[in-house]
C-alpha cells in the first residue's frame, strides 16, 4: 500500500459541492481508502486572474494502485464531473492532482510526482500543511509545514472554511 496525497480544486458551478463530490468519488476508487482530509480553503486564483475564486482541499489515500493507474482514475472522475481542459490555469469544474505518491519520484509524460509546482503554491500547501504537517517532501527533504511557511503570501488570500 502507498499513501497518495491528492490536491482538489474547483471554481465553476458550485465549487464547494464539486469538491465534496470529488472526495466522495475518490473514496470509491477500488483498492483504495481515504485516510485523511484537510479543510476547504477559498483561494484567490493564480495565473489567470480574471476568474472566480477557487475552493481547494487535499486528501490522503491509501492505495494498492500504481501512480499511473491512480491518475487514470482521477482523470476519469474529472471527465465524469464535466472537466474540459481548455485554458492552462483557467476555470475548471474540478481539478485533481497527485501531489505525492509515497516517497516515490515519478517523471512520466502523464504523471510527475512530487507535483512539480506544489512547493510554490500556497493554495496547495495550506491544505497539505494541515493534513500532514510533518510529512517530508521526497525531493526537498522539508516538511509540508516548513514548505508552506516559506512561501511568501504575495498578497494571495487564502481562507480556511471547514473540514471535508
Amino acid at each position: 500500500m502507498k499513501t497518495a496525497y491528492i490536491g482538489i480544486g474547483s471554481n465553476m458551478g458550485d465549487p464547494h459541492r464539486n469538491c465534496l463530490d470529488a472526495v466522495d468519488r475518490i473514496g470509491l476508487i477500488e483498492d483504495s481508502e481515504i485516510t485523511g482530509r484537510s479543510g476547504l480553503y477559498m483561494t484567490e486564483p493564480v495565473g489567470v486572474k480574471k476568474q472566480e475564486w477557487y475552493i481547494n482541499a487535499a486528501v490522503s489515500l491509501s492505495t494498492r494502485l500504481t501512480g499511473l493507474d491512480l491518475i487514470g482514475r482521477l482523470f476519469d472522475i474529472e471527465a465524469d464531473m464535466g472537466r474540459v481542459r481548455t485554458i492552462k490555469w483557467g476555470p475548471r469544474v474540478i481539478d485533481l492532482d497527485i501531489l505525492l505518491y509515497g516517497q516515490d519520484i515519478i517523471d512520466d509524460n502523464i504523471l510527475t510526482v512530487p507535483h512539480p509546482l506544489m512547493h510554490t503554491r500556497r493554495f496547495v500547501m495550506a491544505p497539505m500543511a494541515e493534513l500532514a504537517p510533518d510529512l517530508i517532501h521526497p525531493v526537498l527533504q522539508r516538511s509540508m509545514m516548513e514548505i508552506y511557511m516559506a512561501i511568501p503570501p504575495d498578497g494571495q488570500v487564502i481562507n480556511r472554511m471547514e473540514g471535508i
